[in-house]
């Protein structure tokens, strides 16, 4: 059995040729919907690290035409989940069991997340809390949001 999940064996594969990046970020789109609106596109992703970036668009817009909050929530997990693909082991499972949000500046550009983790965790038997800090970025390198996001593993039942 791989110790890669299916998703990271796919990144790896996919991100090697051209288009590649383009049509692995399409996928986990369509395999999660909700994250359509905000086009995401992974940059990098290996065991404790993700970027992904996000155009400034209309469909991500707020009231006074900047980078809509909850958009920018839904960049930070999709980095969250790419970590946690790229991270636990295929021995385990994961959920996201909470996320905790400071909106630090208005966002008025396009944006990249990067989750990393400070260091790749034990897995054992138990089940363990993993927080996953997510900042987001403008195109000035400022940071627009801080999120952490707690996710849950278990060993997966046999």
């Amino acid at each position: 059995m791989s110790s890669q999940t299916p998703t990271y064996a796919l990144w790896n594969k996919a991100s090697r040729v051209f288009g590649g990046r383009g049509l692995f970020s399409l996928s986990v789109a369509l395999k999660a919907p909700y994250f359509r609106t905000i086009l995401p596109m992974i940059q990098e992703m290996k065991p404790g690290r993700c970027v992904v970036t996000s155009p400034k668009w209309w469909g991500v817009h707020n009231h006074i035409g900047t980078y809509h909050a909850i958009a920018a929530c839904n960049l930070a997990e999709v980095a969250m989940g790419m970590v946690a693909e790229a991270t636990v082991p295929t021995s385990h499972r994961w959920l996201p069991k909470k996320m905790n949000v400071e909106y630090l500046a208005k966002a008025e550009t396009s944006l990249r997340a990067v989750a990393e983790l400070d260091g790749i965790p034990e897995f054992g038997d138990e089940g363990q809390e993993i927080d996953v800090p997510v900042n987001v970025y403008d195109k000035k390198d400022q940071v627009v949001v801080r999120a952490t996001i707690t996710i849950w593993v278990t060993r997966k039942k046999k």
